[in-house]
């Protein structure tokens, strides 16, 4: 009788222990993804005039912008990250292919490409984002997109274009799919202020 007790004890809290398992399987949560989505370019213009090749360099940014949750400031000197909040892709990659199409559909240049080292081209862009988060302190929910860019000229070596741009959106309700479709908006305004003054300022060389 003492060994069916023993063994019937057993039983029951291996039972016991099993429901709780389950019951903290059930709680696990997961991290949400999330990606931009802006509106594709416009096909680029015939530019016969367009004779200057640009590679773009990867967009820098700081640390905390690369570690793939998503940013909010409760004050101009705290920040906080989104435990399961997060980015699918690297920023600084979204960036930098929106900014390749975007001058591509501008008729600007006669090619442009990402940057691989190679010096077979007229100019080089490069660029950071400085910021990409959820401001909490300024009354109500706000997020901010920050870029600066600037173009090279390799046969100068020297600066022929720079850019910064810094824009801000209201959040309508405190969510991070909310603030997520925001950021998206402020980033297409942010990406468009940055790109648009270059075709005014850039003076294409002759054909080699």
């Amino acid at each position: 009788m003492v060994i069916m007790r023993i063994t019937v004890t057993r039983i029951v809290f291996c039972l016991a222990a099993l429901v709780t398992l389950n019951g903290c399987a059930g709680s696990v949560k997961y991290p949400s993804y999330y990606t931009f989505n802006l509106p594709a370019p416009p096909d680029p213009p015939a530019a016969e005039t367009a004779h200057a090749n640009l590679a773009i360099r990867e967009f820098r940014a700081p640390a905390y912008l690369r570690q793939g949750a998503i940013v909010y400031r409760k004050s101009p000197e705290q920040i906080g990250f989104y435990a399961y909040h997060r980015w699918a892709m690297d920023p600084r990659d979204f960036v930098t292919n929106a900014i390749i199409e975007r001058l591509r559909a501008s008729g600007t240049f006669a090619h442009v490409q990402s940057y691989d080292g190679s010096r077979d081209v007229d100019y080089v862009l490069s660029g950071r984002l400085e910021k990409l988060e959820e401001l909490d302190y300024q009354g109500g929910v706000k997020v901010q997109v920050a870029m600066s860019a600037e173009i090279t000229s390799i046969a100068t070596g020297k600066p022929v274009w720079s850019n910064e741009v810094s824009e801000t959106g209201d959040v309508d309700k405190h969510d991070v799919p909310a603030v997520v479709s925001e950021m998206n908006h402020t980033m297409e305004r942010a990406i468009a202020k940055l790109v648009t003054p270059v075709s005014a300022q850039i003076a294409a060389p002759s054909p080699k």
